[in-house]
């Protein structure tokens, strides 16, 4: 099966190609770390199974939320969206691809999501950035 959720922020897809795949902000414990004051050090999990994705919250401060609904654990759905406090992101499942050329030899390697500071001569509070914050380690 193929899984991945699209930052809804723009940018580069993060593929979930492990099995048990842990969301937080702990650079040692997570293999998706979003470094952003809002999620917790150990947010949730995202498991892959049996052509399914599951996700568990792991008590986090702000908590895990599935089509706008916070939720302690739950299934997704292709195009459901997933948001882990603020930071959303859009899930697409499907069948396996063939490997490719294109495709990331790293898609197993942790992600990191580095948190945009804006400058302080940003002075428009609606001012977003529109690049994904999200970055491999």
């Amino acid at each position: 099966m193929h899984a991945q959720l699209v930052p809804q922020k723009g940018g580069r897809p993060i593929v979930v190609s492990r099995d048990i795949t842990v969301v937080g902000r702990d650079q040692d414990l997570c293999d998706l770390v979003i470094d952003k004051s809002s999620i917790s050090k150990l947010h949730c999990v995202v498991v892959r199974t049996d052509g399914l994705l599951f996700i568990r919250d792991l008590g986090s401060t702000n908590g895990t939320k599935v089509n706008g609904q916070r939720v302690v654990r739950g299934a997704l759905l292709p195009g459901d969206e997933l948001a882990f406090a603020g930071e959303k992101f859009k899930v697409e499942m499907g069948p396996s691809r063939p490997q490719s050329e294109d495709d990331d030899p790293h898609a197993a390697r942790t992600e990191a999501i580095a948190s945009f500071i804006p400058d302080e001569s940003f002075s428009q509070p609606n001012n977003k950035s529109k690049e994904s914050d999200v970055r491999p380690l």
